[in-house]
């Protein structure tokens, strides 16, 4: 027989353990590239998918709480380059990569969350040039939503007061770069749009790597922005940097300076374009009056003296008023003779005689009336009192005041009247004048 070298026999889970160190051991933290593919996101938050080129394949795995560190979103098809460490999940004796980190080969992971944001927002219409408003001619108060120490404020302010040092501005201070800056410009945006009682609101910050503006690439910064009743101007960086902000917002800026210049004209301005106006109003002014005069020189000519129309007239109604006076009169004396007759006619034919004759007639006419319901309401009370009586004798409660039972037969209630019409030991009902008695039959006769 041939020798066999001895047994070490181990338990599946041993030899698991045992590979998973090797490997842990082995590879540790290694940097791996392939296509993602069979991506899922589960209600946990963890996203699982599948690393593979053109000959392997290897699970893969990126945690909730690292799944918040990527800069884009992770789809199928895409060619990552990932960095992380080799595990075995002992329950399945399957082996994975743990991710912590992932960027898209051959464009910045910054750059693809810009393409992939820029994308969504414009499939929404949030940079339709139809949603965008107009700025306001001469803004009363300007509010701005910015660095307080940085040098765009001082140049923006530099500015407003040089082309308009009467126009109020009220500052918002965020931080502009780093972690929570997105969430305070959204804040500042939305408080002065609701609080700040500003005519236009300016968005900004001075120029930068893709990296230091890429607080105004988030899309909370967006929503506020296209949520705002403020038109609002964004001012991000140099002319050369684009910004979702840039998209979102009714006006772009290619310059926080350029931004205080383009939210106001220049008083000076304004003064001359007023001054110019004026001038125009006044000239034309003049000429409207010049062309009214000569008009009323030219009616003047054809009006005739109304003195003589005025004699000719004042006879004429002399003479009218004559007539009218001669004919009222006439009328008068008419109607009067006419009144007179009919005051006579009205005065034969009083009705108040027939009234009085009448009223006499219906006082008694009351009186005979009242007597006869009397008298009826006596003569029915005594028929209704002899019927009642009549009534009550016949009542069979009258008979039972009398002594007589009424007596039925259970459970059919029949009213017994003969002794066969119930068994022994029967049970019956005996009414009475007043209550009732339950009894057995013990003999019949």
């Amino acid at each position: 027989m041939m020798d066999l070298p001895e047994r070490r026999i181990l338990t599946v889970s041993q030899l698991t353990a045992g590979i998973k160190d090797l490997l842990e051991s082995t590879f540790g933290e290694v940097w791996v590239e392939g296509e993602v593919s069979n991506l899922r996101r589960p209600p946990s938050g963890h996203l699982y998918f599948t690393l593979k080129d053109e000959n392997s394949q290897i699970r893969g795995v990126i945690f909730k709480q690292q799944s918040r560190y990527l800069r884009f979103e992770l789809e199928d098809g895409q060619h990552v380059i990932c960095w992380g460490r080799v595990g075995i999940y002992e329950r399945r004796g399957e082996y994975q990569i743990i991710l912590d980190y992932a960027e898209p080969k051959g464009i910045g992971s910054l750059q693809l969350a810009f393409e992939q944001l820029k994308g969504r927002l414009a499939a929404e219409g949030l940079f339709d040039e139809e949603r965008k408003r107009p700025l306001p001619a001469l803004p009363r108060r300007i509010g701005i939503v910015t660095s307080p120490s940085g040098a765009v404020i001082r140049d923006m302010l530099h500015i407003l007061r040089r082309r308009f040092e009467n126009v109020e501005v009220l500052l918002y201070p965020v931080k502009v770069q780093g972690e929570g800056a997105a969430q305070e410009i959204a804040q500042g945006i939305e408080y002065l749009g609701e609080y700040g009682a500003v005519d236009v609101i300016i968005v900004g910050r001075g120029g930068g790597s893709l990296e230091d503006l890429w607080a105004f690439n988030e899309e909370a910064v967006a929503r506020a922005i296209c949520a705002s009743s403020i038109p609002i101007i964004s001012a991000v960086g140099h002319e050369t940097d684009f910004t979702i902000a840039d998209f979102v917002a009714d006006v772009r800026a290619p310059t926080p300076s350029a931004a205080a210049e383009v939210v106001v004209q220049q008083k000076r301005d304004l003064v001359r374009l007023i001054n110019v106006l004026t001038e125009r109003i006044g000239r034309g002014m003049d000429r409207h009056v010049v062309r009214r005069r000569e008009q009323v020189f030219g009616v003047q000519g054809r009006i005739k003296d109304p003195r003589r129309r005025i004699e000719e007239l004042r006879l004429r109604l002399d003479e009218y008023w004559g007539r009218f006076a001669q004919a009222t009169l006439r009328t008068w004396r008419e109607n009067r003779g006419r009144a007179e007759r009919l005051s006579r006619l009205l005065y034969a034919q009083d009705p108040r005689h027939e009234i009085r004759s009448l009223r006499e007639a219906l006082s008694q006419l009351t009186k005979a009336l009242k007597v006869g319901i009397t008298t009826l309401l006596d003569y029915k009370r005594k028929g209704w009192e002899k019927e009642g009586a009549r009534l009550d004798a016949m009542s069979p409660l009258a008979i039972l005041r009398r002594g007589y039972s009424i007596t039925r037969r259970l459970p059919d209630g029949l009213i017994l009247r003969e002794a066969d019409e119930v068994g022994i030991h029967s049970q019956v009902s005996v009414r009475l004048h007043r209550g009732e008695l339950l009894c057995r039959v013990e003999e019949k006769g």
